[in-house]
């Protein structure tokens, strides 16, 4: 189904760098001429959430105008309008605009079951990823494409640029870390599109169905992998703005810690905090916020960090702030508090095993290589859009 669109992607893929910065970026969703031909007659699922925007409106609303006889909603992580908290309990329900019944893929049921696709003809996934193995729409995805693979539903995935897509970083995923947060075996940084990483998890049979789905991706248009990408809209809570989204890799491993990212403020994944004085001067207060942070770590707390709002750039995906806050503190015990939680976010207890034996940044980094490496050839089979290199 779709092949067709396999020739325009090679034509894409070849193209030069300099001559697609020129141009404006134009998302899957908004390339209607590839997809709406062969949605006709159909009845159509959508995995969406606030990201689905399509010429400035939300993608359920574009496609009910261009006549896309959609028929059911489903939600990832967040909701369906991104304004459920971190860990929240997303529920099934009606869409308020149109009527159409809302399903959740977070929660007790992260796969869509069989009678989720009864009466569905074709499926689609839209929803713009931050390019970090932990943040959870794709595993959504890794779950919809097995789901459909196993109920003979073909998948379309609208394609979206990836704004951590000009790197590949961090340490694989290894057996016996397999959750939520890291199923499949890719690195922390994977340098991948969803439309990429759909491909790469079919191929490669990733997924625990038997075959293999019938998917097809409508890749963006005048993208590549070194470009400097801004989100138009904030892909989750937390993630309010271009800075959070480059800092979130290299944060979220504080997440298994006692110091606060920021969480309850103003400006989440921008700053770093314990309630400990010596951890630095910079001083904020997290807060409960409906929708975006409830009960926060270190709630109504004064915490003592850094504003990593005053950087002059952005680094890419760093151990440093892990390391330094860790080396403040006297007992690991009141800094680590969640040891397991941190080995599912790394995918590996090698982190915390080499931390604890005095390796440095570039030690620990120098040990990821091999498999960064194995990965990046990998990677290369699936690409879609000029790379980085």
């Amino acid at each position: 189904m779709f092949r067709i669109f396999l020739v325009l992607v090679l034509w894409i893929s070849a193209s030069g760098c300099l001559a697609l910065q020129d141009n404006e970026i134009i998302v899957g969703a908004e390339r209607t001429s590839l997809y709406l031909d062969a949605l006709k007659g159909k009845n159509v699922g959508l995995v969406v959430n606030n990201t689905s925007i399509a010429k400035g409106q939300h993608l359920v609303d574009f496609l009910l105008n261009h006549e896309v006889d959609v028929k059911k909603i489903f939600a990832p992580e967040h909701g369906f309008r991104g304004d459920v908290s971190a860990g929240g309990e997303v529920v099934d329900g009606l869409d308020k605009n149109t009527g159409l019944p809302v399903f959740s893929l977070y929660g007790k049921n992260k796969k869509p079951t069989a009678e989720h696709f009864d009466g569905l003809d074709v499926v689609i996934f839209d929803i713009q990823d931050v390019g970090c193995r932990f943040y959870t729409y794709i595993s959504t995805m890794h779950y919809v494409i097995e789901a459909c693979a196993e109920y003979d539903i073909p998948l379309i995935v609208f394609d979206r640029p990836n704004p951590n897509g000009d790197y590949v970083a961090g340490p694989i995923r290894e057996e016996g870390f397999e959750s939520f947060v890291s199923l499949d075996p890719i690195p922390i940084v994977h340098g991948c599109t969803v439309g990429e990483l759909a491909n790469m998890i079919n191929d490669e049979g990733w997924h625990a169905a038997s075959k293999k789905c019938d998917l097809t991706v409508i890749p963006v248009e005048n993208y590549d992998h070194s470009m400097v990408y801004s989100l138009p809209v904030r892909p989750s809570p937390n993630l309010p703005n271009d800075l959070s989204v480059r800092l979130y890799p290299s944060l979220c491993f504080f997440e298994a810690t006692s110091v606060s990212v920021g969480r309850g403020t103003d400006f989440p994944f921008q700053v770093l905090g314990g309630l400990n004085e010596n951890l630095g001067t910079f001083e904020f207060t997290p807060r409960s916020v409906p929708g975006v942070a409830i009960d926060p770590l270190n709630k109504d707390k004064k915490c003592y960090g850094v504003d990593l709002r005053t950087l002059e750039e952005s680094p890419k995906f760093t151990l440093k702030y892990f390391l330094d806050f860790y080396n403040k503190y006297e007992n690991e015990s009141d800094f680590l508090t969640r040891e397991r939680w941190l080995n599912l976010l790394a995918g590996t207890d090698l982190i915390i095993k080499q931390i604890r034996e005095g390796k440095s940044e570039a030690e620990i980094i120098e040990s990821w290589q091999p498999g960064l490496e194995e990965f990046k050839q990998l990677r290369k089979k699936y690409l879609l859009y000029p790379d980085f290199e």
